[in-house]
């Protein structure tokens, strides 16, 4: 679906991106993860004709983009981390008239809005002007615009910063509904949570490169230590000074979980439950940019 070859770009004598190579299958939901200033949203930019490159190229189902890019701009959906509607308007315009960029007729724009603003709690704000909505619902109605030309490739660039959970939460769910339908995603983010649940691809930038590119499960995998959350008994906490209902264990490489389980039955603690606690992404991608 994308491929992207030795993309370059600088500002003055800063590089910022260097030799940028990686490819995104048809129905992926990828993501791009670094820190600020890895050189994220300037791939992004130039992925959405928003910032010129150096040098390099760029195809997106087959259509290069020196030379497609109007075609191309068609197939692609794009949320951007601020907010770049006119918050002078209310909701219905805001959308009716990305719909018309598109030269989507007015009644068929008027019937998507409608589904798109019901499935994220906006219809009531319609005639509501962007100004005057939460940062959480901004973030709703910069998403529907993105989509009201129902693209083959939706590109987000830090969708839920600053949002509520109950956003994020409803962001998320909807996302993976259009993934499985086959909507390609292309996703940058610093809530690591949101990629191990979200992505199924994902590539780590720091300095304009490419440090690894793989599958979110083998990226996962690569964690030497795995913290596991054992719930306990609350039997156990009157025989013992324990005032937590949980413990945490941290096993290394090299250790065996079963010698961890064995001390805490012979202090006469009863163990519940065990769980994996979600960290191992966060750790591995601390010490791949440190």
């Amino acid at each position: 679906m994308i491929k992207i070859e030795n993309l370059k770009k600088s500002y003055k004598n800063l590089n910022i991106l260097n030799n940028v190579s990686f490819g995104v299958e048809n129905g992926n939901f990828f993501s791009l993860l670094g820190k600020n200033g890895a050189g994220k949203s300037t791939t992004i930019g130039i992925l959405m004709s928003l910032i010129k490159k150096d040098s390099g190229k760029i195809f997106i189902k087959n259509y290069d983009m020196d030379n497609d890019s109007e075609k191309i701009k068609q197939l692609i959906g794009f949320m951007p981390q601020e907010y770049n509607f006119n918050q002078f308007e209310t909701v219905a315009e805001i959308i009716l008239n990305q719909a018309g960029f598109y030269g989507i007729k007015k009644a068929e724009a008027i019937k998507r809005a409608e589904k798109l603003l019901n499935t994220f709690d906006l219809w009531s704000f319609r005639f509501n002007t962007g100004m005057s909505l939460s940062g959480g619902f901004k973030r709703r109605l910069m998403l529907v615009r993105a989509l009201i030309h129902e693209p083959e490739i939706l590109i987000l660039d830090e969708p839920t910063t600053g949002v509520d959970i109950i956003s994020r939460r409803l962001i998320w769910n909807f996302l993976k509904k259009i993934n499985e339908k086959g909507t390609t995603i292309i996703l940058t983010s610093h809530y690591l949570e949101e990629i191990e649940k979200l992505c199924k691809n994902v590539a780590i930038i720091d300095k304009g490169s490419i440090l690894i590119n793989t599958t979110v499960s083998k990226l996962i995998s690569k964690v030497n230590n795995k913290t596991f959350i054992i719930e306990i008994d609350d039997e156990s906490k009157k025989q013992e000074t324990i005032t937590n209902k949980s413990i945490e264990i941290t096993i290394e490489h090299n250790e065996n979980l079963n010698e961890k389980l064995e001390y805490l039955i012979k202090k006469n603690i009863k163990i519940k439950n065990i769980t994996t606690k979600s960290n191992n992404l966060e750790e591995l991608f601390i010490n791949l940019i440190t």
